[in-house]
């Protein structure tokens, strides 16, 4: 008899459905509403992907998919010495060292893991966190590629990838991350010629400095919408772009030092520019200075030291009202004009020394500046019959 109804039992058991399923790891998925929906994940189980147990019949949540994202990752990173992943255990990934999620939606808005010395790769899974705002990654050790599927990053405001190891040619598929403000690349080993497309971009900030870039600046950098772009130790040749002159008020900040640059300093820089620091340092830059130089009245740093430029540096240059520090050292300047003399008494740091000044200290031995660089160069110094007018007192900043 005891044999007879456990049978019925089972028979009973077998025909009626169920909701439950049971998951590797101890996890129970319970649904509690109609099937394929209310789904509730009970248990800290893991489905045999290792990924969260989603319900039968729903879709992964932001949460679920940051899970997969992160744990991707964390499979990508091969040394971690200051075990800062230690905390990436689980699915609330809002939990995560150097992890930020949203306190509206619990969707992960932001990674900040600067300095955190971690080795690896980036990897493709990550562009599964579609509300990601900033990806702060400074002072690591990633290598490799950055994987074309950031352009599905639409979100993400920020990225910060300075002090690793990158190499390859220009990360083009930053270009095609439509809401990114913040470009920080520098200290890496990117190499090659850098996109024209970069400067049409609707980027605020612009760091390439520290790698391998080389060739010629594009001309579209006068379509920069930057407020600061920084060019400074990389092997760029060529001329500075003409278009430079024409960016707009909204650059505040541009560094062309430590590359091998030619040529005159273009004749439009200045007059639609409030720039506070021009650093065109260590360049072999050459000619007279334009007269537009005067047109930059906010400028606070002004180096134009280890160049070729000759000329007498003029009243326009020494009487610019914002000066805080004024090189141009290295050069071969046969004279300044009299305001220049005044720049001490305005407490400006003012360097002029090794150049061909007469009757100054630290100059040039006279052999060296009998013959100066580039002195047949042409840099089309168009004299005005009328006072310059700056192009930044007109409403409009168009050229």
């Amino acid at each position: 008899m005891e044999k007879w109804w456990w049978f019925l039992a089972l028979l009973l058991l077998i025909a009626i459905p169920t909701e439950a399923g049971i998951n590797v790891g101890g996890g129970v998925g319970v649904n509690v509403g109609p099937i394929g929906g209310g789904g509730v994940w009970i248990g800290g189980g893991i489905n045999g992907n290792g990924n969260p147990p989603v319900p039968s019949g729903s879709s992964p949540s932001g949460l679920e998919r940051a899970f997969t994202a992160l744990q991707g990752w964390k499979s990508a990173i091969s040394d971690d010495p200051s075990k800062v992943l230690d905390s990436w255990v689980g699915p609330n990934v809002c939990s995560y060292r150097g992890v930020f999620c949203s306190p509206d939606s619990q969707e992960v808005a932001g990674i900040d893991l600067n300095h955190a010395n971690l080795k690896g790769n980036l990897v493709q899974e990550l562009s599964l966190l579609s509300q990601l705002s900033l990806i702060h990654l400074n002072s690591n050790r990633f290598s490799g590629q950055i994987p074309e599927t950031f352009r599905d990053l639409t979100a993400l405001q920020e990225l910060d990838l300075s002090n690793n190891d990158f190499s390859g040619s220009f990360p083009t598929v930053t270009l095609q991350i439509p809401n990114l403000i913040y470009l920080d690349l520098r200290y890496n080993s990117f190499s090659g010629t850098i996109p024209g497309e970069l400067f049409n971009q609707k980027l605020d900030a612009i760091f390439l400095n520290n790698n391998n870039f080389e060739g010629e600046i594009p001309e579209s950098l006068g379509n920069s919408q930057a407020s600061v772009i920084n060019f400074a130790n990389n092997q760029f040749t060529g001329n500075l772009p003409a278009s430079f002159g024409f960016m707009g008020t909204k650059l505040k900040e541009i560094l062309f030092l430590n590359n091998q640059l030619t040529g005159c300093i273009p004749e439009g820089v200045g007059i639609f520019t409030d720039v506070k620091v021009f650093d065109a340092s260590h360049n072999s830059l050459m000619g007279h200075l334009p007269d537009t130089i005067s047109c930059l009245e906010e400028i606070e740093v002004l180096n134009l030291a280890h160049n070729e430029l000759s000329g007498v540096l003029p009243d326009l240059v020494c009487s610019l009202k914002s000066l805080e520090n004024l090189t141009v050292a290295y050069n071969f300047f046969s004279g300044f004009s009299q305001e220049c003399t005044k720049l001490s008494d305005r407490n400006v740091w003012f360097d002029f020394s090794l150049n061909c000044i007469p009757g100054r200290n630290m100059q040039r031995p006279q052999p060296e500046c009998s013959l100066i660089p580039g002195g047949g160069l042409n840099c089309l110094r168009i004299p005005g019959s009328k006072p310059l007018v700056c192009g930044s007192r007109y409403p409009s900043s168009s050229p």
